[in-house]
């Protein structure tokens, strides 16, 4: 009986080994790059199509189109042309917070499609698919009322701002 259990203890390997991956370490960091690449070039192209798109709707909005180029004060200035308060657009980087802030930007995709002459369903697409949401307002031959929806917030709508007056020649 010690026989057996003498063989049947040296006969088994103790060693650890998986079949599970045959993959080169090298390949795999490849394939990780790649992934990587393609992501950040995903990122890359979605923004400069909003902000494209966003620069048309502020330029109709009577916004200056650089605007659109700035993270935060983009979105800052969307929620403040709908109506709202702008500074929803930094809150909105808090948990839990963000999901008030999302309510508060639907709001504002709301009362800039009325100030397009879109109807209040309309939001809808910007809630699903804002990036059709916004070509479609940017480029639509509709005009921007800012009498339709919550007035606007944003200081270049305030009607009773003066302009700049014109310095004399010297």
């Amino acid at each position: 009986m010690n026989n057996l259990l003498q063989l049947a203890q040296s006969s088994y390997d103790y060693t650890y080994t998986t079949t599970s991956s045959n993959t080169d370490p090298s390949i795999a960091a490849a394939l990780s790059v790649g992934i990587l690449l393609f992501y950040f070039i995903t990122i890359a192209i979605t923004y400069v199509v909003t902000s494209i798109f966003l620069g048309m709707i502020f330029k109709k909005a009577g916004v200056p189109a650089w605007v659109a180029w700035v993270p935060f004060y983009n979105t800052w200035k969307l929620l403040e042309i709908g109506g709202q308060q702008g500074f929803w657009a930094i809150l909105a980087v808090i948990p839990f917070v963000n999901l008030v802030s999302a309510v508060f930007t639907f709001i504002a995709m709301y009362n800039i499609g009325l100030k397009f002459g879109k109807s209040g369903a309309f939001v809808v697409l910007g809630i699903f698919l804002p990036i059709v949401w916004l070509i479609w307002l940017a480029v639509d031959t509709s005009k921007w009322n800012n009498s339709l929806g919550e007035p606007s917030r944003a200081v270049e709508h305030n009607p009773n701002a003066t302009p700049p007056a014109a310095t004399p020649p010297v």
